[in-house]
């Protein structure tokens, strides 16, 4: 909360070098020498992890106690969810959870033998420390919660970039995607810096924007949904774009080649505003009749084939999103026949619920745009 009004311009929070947790801050500590030493070297995230976890394990001990308190114990990230839970996400985000699940997996089996030179470190077993709910903790904190900040290159590391640091007070600070903020490491004061380019009357919630993220990114990488999202969209995988186009169409495999070679078989989504410009534009293509296909390039370069075809694709486009709308649907009387079957789950059910919610509107205010598309093209 602000104790003043806060103009466009003004600085929201100024954060001293010396109060970031960075890998300089690894390599001061006890674990510096043992990092330095240990072959192949670990990525700046590892040393940013195993900080964390060391930190944690010291408890009273760690002069970072005070910032450890604060962190939360469990996270929302999709790599924490039950498997029951990341099924009823959508179909693009299911597979990115399902990645970020093995990634953590991945990292904590590479893992093993670095953490265990580090046992004459402790009187307790590195096993019981170092553990993989311990490592999904610190990963997560580091994930979620890591300001953006070069640090030059070291060779006690490896070659992945290393620009996390951890801003303790700062991280406190919640994301909306209706204000802007400028931010970044201020090499004069030597702090790192935001700056408020909206307005904030007296003793408002202080909010700054993560970035222009939709509700599927902002879960995957922070483990929670912004509702009324400007930015949020529903994706149309190629499966569910290629169910409305008959297998005898001569030229299909054509067009899906056509597709992927120029990426049109990505980031095809419906937004607040309807099918976006790549959806309709697949759509096109898909819908070519057979003396019209060489008219493709034109498509692609934002032209118009015909009304015939244009008036096909806006058809398409509404098929798909009723499919999506029914999908939808299904998938939220399912989440609410959980929450009442598995009590323990209730939390992370909660927050697939937000995500489909916010998608279902998404849905239906595009089926609505474009009802009156089609009945304006017929």
């Amino acid at each position: 909360m602000t104790t003043k009004a806060l103009q466009a311009g003004d600085v929201i929070i100024s954060l001293p070098e010396k109060c970031l947790l960075t890998t300089s801050t690894v390599l001061s500590s006890c674990l510096g020498g043992h990092i330095e030493s240990w072959k192949p070297p670990v990525s700046p995230v590892l040393a940013l992890c195993t900080f964390l976890m060391a930190e944690k394990h010291a408890g009273a001990r760690s002069p970072w106690k005070p910032y450890l308190d604060v962190l939360p114990q469990t996270y929302t990230c999709p790599a924490c969810l039950e498997p029951a839970v990341i099924d009823l996400l959508p179909n693009p985000l299911k597979k990115k959870a399902q990645e970020q699940k093995v990634m953590i997996q991945e990292l904590f089996r590479s893992s093993r033998a670095f953490f265990s030179s580090l046992q004459p470190l402790f009187a307790e077993s590195t096993g019981r420390i170092f553990n993989f709910r311990a490592l999904e903790w610190a990963w997560c904190t580091v994930n979620t919660r890591t300001i953006y900040m070069e640090r030059p290159r070291r060779d006690c590391f490896s070659l992945e970039p290393d620009v996390y640091a951890l801003a303790p007070y700062l991280d406190l600070l919640n994301h909306s995607p209706n204000v802007q903020v400028k931010a970044g490491f201020n090499e004069q004061t030597r702090s790192y810096e935001i700056w408020t380019n909206s307005q904030c009357k007296k003793y408002q919630e202080v909010l700054i924007c993560y970035g222009p993220h939709d509700n599927q990114r902002l879960l995957l990488e922070y483990g929670f949904v912004a509702m009324d999202n400007p930015h949020s969209s529903v994706y149309v995988s190629a499966d569910i774009l290629l169910k409305y186009f008959s297998p005898l169409d001569k030229q299909r495999k054509a067009k899906v080649s056509i597709l992927k070679d120029h990426g049109f078989l990505e980031n095809l989504t419906f937004g607040w505003e309807g099918p976006s410009w790549r959806l309709l534009t697949a759509l096109e293509v898909l819908s070519l009749a057979a003396e019209q296909f060489a008219c493709w390039r034109r498509i692609l370069l934002g032209g118009v084939s015909s009304a015939s075809n244009e008036q096909q694709a806006l058809a398409a486009a509404a098929k798909i999103c009723q499919f999506l709308i029914e999908e939808t649907q299904h998938v939220l009387v399912q989440i609410s026949q959980l929450k009442k079957d598995k009590e323990n789950l209730k939390t992370h059910l909660a927050l697939v619920e937000m995500l489909r919610s916010e998608d279902l509107k998404i849905l239906q205010k595009s089926a609505e745009i474009l009802c009156n598309l089609n009945l304006g093209t017929a």
